[in-house]
């Protein structure tokens, strides 16, 4: 039976771009990495090498660039959104763009008490993200947040879990948590404040793992999920991915000292993954 080509997709990947708005003194920063793929009609090139229908990869990058240029880049959806109908636009052979950017995160430096007109400090490994799909039916759009870091010290425990004859972990009412929150939501509607959004359901995130007396990191996740659903209407359904990254008591029993919760070894791997999807009743 002859080969057939089921699924091919193409495109360019961390196109990374700084621009810089100025107004006057005060200048506006962003930075952020772009993935472009392109999906259509493309068997040709796959069999024979006919290129005729190929937009080069080179010029997706420059395209970046200079719509970049042309946009004010209010958002990253936005800015999604603007690419997307540029390439689905002016590509008959392609049936679907996929768009995604991840847009790091920098704050204004203080200098005096005030925020610096045109310096800036990094925020981590932050990243905020946006995925845009785009075919002839329709364009979706998901938000997200990815690799936001936090910590808390108490208010978090582990208890009443299945124990078989491979069980060494020990029932905790009082442990360090700490996880990488990622998570990813769309909308119930096509107009809404992506800014507003972004920044007040980080917020939720943040406010509601803090207040939250956490019996699991599952229970700690719904918590998060369910009051983003609640407070915000225009959220249609969120994801997160909270990864359980152990902080270990370290035996300090050897050195004739006692350990009560104040000396760990924070350890990376391996680590728990704990994953949900949370959305609105039909």
């Amino acid at each position: 039976m002859p080969a057939i080509l089921k699924h091919d997709n193409y495109g360019k990947s961390k196109v990374r771009v700084v621009k810089v708005t100025r107004e006057g003194s005060l200048h506006k920063m962003k930075e952020f990495s772009v993935d472009i793929s392109l999906e259509g009609d493309f068997e040709d090139v796959h069999r024979t090498g006919n290129n005729e229908k190929v937009l080069p990869t080179d010029t997706m990058k420059n395209t970046v660039y200079a719509l970049a240029k042309k946009n004010d880049v209010n958002t990253v959806e936005e800015f999604a959104l603007y690419l997307s109908d540029h390439f689905k636009n002016n590509n008959n052979q392609v049936s679907t763009v996929n768009i995604d950017i991840q847009q790091s995160t920098w704050k204004r430096i203080h200098v005096e008490g005030k925020e610096h007109d045109h310096s800036f400090i990094s925020g981590g490994n932050e990243k905020r993200t946006c995925s845009v799909r785009q075919n002839d039916i329709n364009t979706e759009i998901e938000s997200g947040i990815k690799d936001l870091l936090i910590m808390k010290t108490t208010h978090s425990g582990f208890t009443g879990y299945i124990k078989d004859q491979y069980t060494t972990l020990k029932e905790t009412t009082d442990r360090i948590f700490e996880t990488v929150v990622t998570a990813k939501w769309n909308y119930t509607n096509e107009d809404v404040d992506y800014n507003f959004l972004h920044d007040n359901i980080r917020e939720e995130i943040l406010t509601t793992f803090a207040k939250h007396d956490s019996l699991s990191v599952q229970q700690t996740l719904f918590a998060i999920g369910e009051n983003v659903i609640n407070k915000f209407k225009d959220v249609k359904e969120i994801s997160i991915s909270m990864p359980n990254k152990h902080c270990l008591l370290i035996d300090l029993s050897r050195f004739g000292m006692e350990n009560n919760n104040e000396i760990f070894v924070p350890t990376d791997e391996p680590h728990g993954l704990i994953e949900a999807t949370m959305g609105r009743e039909k």
